[in-house]
């Protein structure tokens, strides 16, 4: 009866607001930060910190209920979407992207900067972060607690120490610094045949634009298309497919269809929102990946019509996985539990007199304006898949129950046609 235990020591902890000192010990594994880097240096691997079990579990419930405090108190800003119930990258970006798409719509060109911190994690100063949970309300307990935790680990503090000495006199006071190598800029033109000369400088060091960047693991390029971002998730995908092909002779149907899930659709569905409104033929490569897939976990030969796989796995393609994510964030929306900047992305149609569509939560539609370009946008293209859907689909206002509704409605649609 381990879990009688482990409840104990987590209670006593939160209770007293002391971290068992045994529980700070990790096991650090340097991992590299790219394929492509230097092996021979140091500042290109990543240290990964495994923690014991309980550590982390304590860890994860003392965070959740700072991060909800904050947000109950309003001591959050409403963009922040790092450790926040509801929020995610996917989010993140979307509204990010949803900017960008809407000032290209208005013929106006935007600038994207992406700032990194060098080993923003090691830099970090445990009493302006102490200091900074005080000031947002967190004290008595709580704040022991961290303080608790922060203290007595004198390898991190050695790697602050250095880090300190090395950092430039304008981030002194902040104990951080920017790491410049990393640091990238693009520029979104208005049109593709327009050009910027834009370079920024920064410090001694200057910053010319990049075509493409990445920004939380998803690949802008400068005409917004996502088309390098969906030839790299493509070839991973394809380097996940060659692996599990060579293994499969040795697993059974259902061990396949799980490590194909895991390794190979978990990529496809990643912040796949963003490219709903994209051309068909521009996702075709996504959806060759997932039929390659489908195929394998059957056995099936490259030639083989994949509905019926489809149909025997439950999958949606690609273009209804796409719209199946959409619309799961336009129903977050409509019911408030979506973070709040996405509300000015979607708005619920109320009728200037009291009609019967006002019981039916439809979307607003925006105009276009004479705009091809707006066609792309989140705010234009779900509107129009949410009112689409039948009444008793957008009226629900379970969120399970619509998820459930929604796959089937979507399966029913879909496989209808021929994937090939």
């Amino acid at each position: 009866m381990l879990l009688p235990t482990l409840t104990h020591i987590i209670n006593t902890s939160l209770l007293t607001g002391i971290f068992p000192t045994a529980f700070k010990q990790a096991r650090v594994t340097p991992l590299l930060k790219k394929p492509t880097l230097n092996t021979s240096l140091i500042e290109n691997y990543r240290p990964v910190s495994l923690l014991p079990f309980i550590a982390k579990t304590l860890e994860r419930v003392v965070f959740n209920q700072v991060s909800l405090f904050l947000s109950q108190n309003n001591k959050l800003d409403a963009k922040q979407s790092g450790f926040r119930s509801g929020h995610s990258t996917e989010t993140a970006l979307l509204s990010v992207t949803e900017a960008l798409r809407i000032a290209k719509a208005h013929s106006k060109s935007s600038v994207l900067i992406l700032l990194d911190l060098s080993a923003a994690f090691d830099t970090v100063n445990h009493q302006i972060l102490l200091s900074t949970l005080s000031s947002l309300g967190i004290a008595g307990i709580p704040l022991r607690w961290f303080e608790s935790y922060l203290t007595d680990d004198p390898t991190v503090a050695a790697r602050i120490s250095g880090c300190l000495s090395d950092i430039s006199a304008w981030m002194k006071e902040h104990h951080l610094q920017l790491n410049l190598a990393k640091t990238e800029l693009i520029v979104f033109p208005a049109a593709p045949t327009l050009q910027h000369d834009i370079t920024i400088q920064l410090g001694s060091s200057t910053i010319t634009p990049s075509t493409s960047v990445r920004n939380l693991g998803v690949i802008f390029d400068d005409q917004l298309t996502f088309k390098d971002h969906i030839a790299k998730t493509a070839r991973s995908c394809r380097f996940a497919l060659h692996n599990i092909r060579k293994i499969r002779p040795f697993l059974t149907e259902h061990a396949a269809q799980l490590l194909v899930q895991a390794l190979v659709i978990s990529r496809l569905d990643y912040c796949n929102a963003l490219l709903a409104g994209l051309p068909s033929n521009t996702v075709k490569p996504l959806q060759m990946i997932q039929n390659a897939a489908a195929r394998l976990v059957f056995k099936e030969p490259k030639r083989a019509h994949v509905t019926p796989l489809f149909i025997s796995l439950h999958w949606l393609p690609i273009a209804a996985r796409i719209k199946f994510k959409t619309l799961m964030l336009a129903h977050r929306t409509t019911t408030g539990s979506a973070p709040a900047y996405m509300h000015s992305l979607l708005r619920i149609y109320i009728p200037s007199r009291n009609l019967r569509s006002a019981s039916e939560r439809r979307l607003v539609v925006p105009s276009q304006r004479g705009s091809k370009s707006l066609s792309r946008t989140f705010s234009f293209t779900i509107p129009g898949w949410w009112n689409d859907l039948p009444t008793h689909i957008r009226s629900t206002g379970s969120l399970s129950i619509f998820k459930q509704q929604l796959k089937t409605h979507l399966f029913r649609h879909y496989l209808t046609s021929t994937y090939t």
